[in-house]
Parts: structure tokens; sequence; C-alpha cells
């Protein structure tokens, strides 16, 4: 398995990327890379060009200027589904969980397993569960296929949204605030299965506001201002000051 820093090529490459809404320009010529088992997070103020960049590498947007690439190859992204096609989920901040379901019915909402008799076809809700629990356990989680959503904690919500990416065998996830308006305990849930997909290999993009989370779990830290990167630096090389002056713009770039 790759681990950040190691030789190899990046899951993910964008190159030159801009984007522009009429005469509003989002996006200027955005250089980066992603290495698979790298956990990278992405930080900018409101208004800063995250989003919009979280956005072109889902599908949602498709950039102006600019190649993306993954896997060593260029992409063309029309809708989410084609990025989610190639290796690439994004887990969001309001997770789009169903909270009258299960974990195990929430990892396979849309992709249910079905087990056949004669011309029918019916939910395969064992298999559904024997594999939601192999997910959980993999994740290092306390959630259990069978309890429902409603009655779950903020960190094992996470852990059902991230199994379900784990379904798809992605290889890039990028969490949109995801230790937002959750306790501290959970929050260390949630880094935990942050540093769970990094041991799989898996490449990690953490959109977050909280410094000390991604203090405690990325390798990288990309700062975005007024629709550029300002800062592309090793979590060893900077420091929360001076994050915070690139943030501000209290430093220009780094």
């Amino acid at each position: 398995m790759e681990t950040a820093g190691s030789a190899g090529q990046p899951v993910l490459e964008l190159t030159g990327i801009g984007k522009e809404f009429g005469a509003i320009r989002a996006l200027h010529d955005v250089d980066m890379q992603v290495f698979p088992g790298e956990v990278v997070g992405l930080m900018g103020d409101n208004g800063a060009g995250k989003s919009t960049l979280v956005k072109i590498i889902a599908g949602n947007f498709r950039p102006t200027h600019g190649e993306v690439r993954f896997g060593g190859n260029a992409v063309h992204f029309y809708r989410p589904i084609d990025a989610r096609a190639v290796g690439i989920e994004v887990v969001y901040q309001d997770l789009a969980l169903a909270d009258n379901l299960t974990a195990a019915a929430n990892v396979f909402l849309g992709r249910e397993l079905k087990r056949k008799f004669g011309p029918f076809a019916f939910l395969d809700h064992t298999a559904m569960a024997a594999r939601a629990l192999q997910l959980f356990g993999e994740l290092r989680s306390e959630t259990r296929p069978h309890d429902l959503v409603k009655q779950m904690s903020g960190g094992q919500r996470q852990a059902v949204a991230i199994a379900r990416t784990r379904l798809s065998n992605a290889r890039l996830v990028m969490m949109d605030e995801p230790t937002a308006a959750i306790s501290v305990r959970q929050v260390e849930q949630v880094l935990g299965l942050i540093h769970r997909l990094k041991e799989q290999g898996v490449a990690v993009m953490l959109i977050s506001h909280r410094m000390p989370d991604v203090f405690a779990v990325c390798d990288r830290v990309v700062v975005m201002r007024r629709g550029e990167k300002r800062a592309d630096k090793s979590i060893r090389d900077t420091s929360p000051e001076e994050v915070t002056a690139l943030i501000t713009g209290a430093k220009e770039a780094a």
C-alpha cells in the first residue's frame, strides 16, 4: 500500500483549474495533487473557493479551464455519477442518511442486494447486514447493522456514511466538515474513521474549519483564499498560526 509522501502516481491531479460563473471568477489556476493513503486538509474562509473546487472534483461542476486527472487518466465529469464511477465519493455535512432506516439499509441505499426466486426478486437483508457488519468492523466502529440511524450519535452516523463509500471501493473520499456540531468524544471517533481509510490506502480530502482536527489527522494542508491556492504544505512544516494567517490574508502565500 502506498502511503503519503511515497513515490508513485497521484490518485488525483488538478492542473490549472479555473471556474467562472459569468463575470464572477470562483477559481483561478489551481494546481493540486492527492496521493493514495494521504489525508489532505482543505481550508479557507467562506467564499475562498473550497466548495467550487470540491464540486468540480465530485462532478457537480465542469471546470472552465484546466485538467482533472484521476488514476493517471484525464477525466471529464458531466454529473456526480461519473465521478463515483471512477472511485470518487463525497460525504457531505448533512450525510444524506434516511433516519427511519437501519444502518445496513443506509449503507446499501440505491445499491440493494437482491436474491431471486424464479421470476421474483427480493431484498437480501441477511447479505446486506453481513456485509455492513464487515465494513463497520474494518472501520473499527461500534455501529451495528440493525441499529436505526435516528437513534445514532454523530460519530456513528459518520461511520454509516463512510461505510457506504467503502462499499463502492472509493479511491478518494472527500469529507465536508465531518466534525461540525458533534461532541469531543464523537470527534475522536470520526478522526479514527479517517485513520482507518488512510490505513486502507484510500486518499482523503478533509474540508474543515477546525484547525485541531486538520493538524491531528492530515498529512498536508491546502489553503484557499479568493479562489486561489495560497499554500500547499506538509503539516510538519507549518503551524496553526501560519494557516490562520493564510486564511485571513495576514500572510499572502507560503
